[in-house]
């Protein structure tokens, strides 16, 4: 089973909009894969929902971002992760994504986030985009 973590915006993309971000949120319901995330990457979560961009379709789907937060946390693996020592990716903010597939022992970061995706691997970890995973996902 594939280890995966999520970046904020495809978790945002799938828990809001649906779409492919959604289906990887639905295989990790169904345990077909394995979804990981840390408490870096649940507040970042939850700060990104508070956008007041975001207020509309929050009120659309009937839910809050804590409640979309807790949703996520229960699907979700957490582990613990520091701060790598090195900066690796673009921006800073980034790095906790690799922080925390580096603690997971990831196979896979999945984000649409172009800078994160120009990185395209720390060690064995790739970093792939959301159509890039489900392929991936569908040839296993």
């Amino acid at each position: 089973m594939k280890r995966i973590v999520l970046d904020t915006n495809v978790v945002v993309s799938g828990l809001l909009w649906g779409g492919r971000p959604r289906e990887l949120l639905a295989l990790g319901r169904t345990r077909s894969i394995q979804l990981f995330t840390s408490q870096a990457l649940l507040s970042e979560l939850g700060i990104t929902l508070l956008r007041s961009k975001f207020g509309p379709k929050l009120e659309g789907v009937g839910q809050t971002p804590d409640s979309l937060v807790a949703g996520y946390a229960l699907l979700a693996e957490m582990v613990d992760c520091t701060p790598l020592p090195q900066r690796v990716a673009p921006d800073p903010d980034d790095d906790w994504v690799i922080a925390t597939a580096l603690a997971a022992k990831a196979d896979l970061i999945v984000t649409g986030d172009k800078p994160l995706l120009g990185v395209r691997n720390v060690g064995e970890i790739r970093i792939v985009s959301v159509t890039e995973a489900l392929a991936l996902l569908a040839a296993d």
